[in-house]
């Protein structure tokens, strides 16, 4: 056999390790998928995340759109009853607040609507309708993420 030398040597380490390292910033055991969190009870909440950086109310138009709102690092909580029933976020599916519109119309593709000041994307293979909303600011940038239930 010939022996490896330099180059060829640090070629074949880096085609060694990088797959193994492309596959450990693909997937973090410890992060939840976004979409999974609604549904949540408030037991399993605070089991997953502890202690709420604060809890406030969120008022509706309505008496019965008041909601809990649980706010962490990861996210805000809405709860309606025992449940969690949305969540805002400031990254989803690639997506973060203060993009563009454009980079959301892309990223979502065809299955997106646009209505108002707001893009929606609906997410059918649940146990529950969900949607994602994504809300722009006058400048057409990413102001807020949300992921709720539609039949609530």
């Amino acid at each position: 056999m010939f022996p490896l030398k330099g180059q060829a040597l640090l070629a074949l380490f880096f085609l060694c390790i990088l797959p193994h390292l492309h596959s450990q910033s693909q997937a973090n055991p410890a992060e939840p998928d976004p979409v999974s969190l609604v549904g949540l009870t408030i037991e399993e909440l605070l089991r997953s995340f502890g202690t709420p950086r604060s809890v406030h109310a969120a008022r509706g138009l309505e008496e019965w759109q008041d909601d809990v709102v649980f706010v962490y690092e990861q996210g805000d909580f809405y709860v309606y009853r025992d449940r969690v029933w949305q969540v805002g976020l400031r990254e989803l599916r690639g997506i973060n607040t203060g993009d563009s519109r454009g980079v959301v119309s892309l990223v979502l593709g065809s299955g997106a609507e646009t209505r108002g000041a707001s893009i929606f994307y609906p997410i059918n293979d649940r146990s529950w309708p969900l949607m994602l909303r994504y809300d722009f600011d006058s400048a057409g940038r990413v102001q807020a993420i949300f992921i709720y239930r539609t039949d609530l």
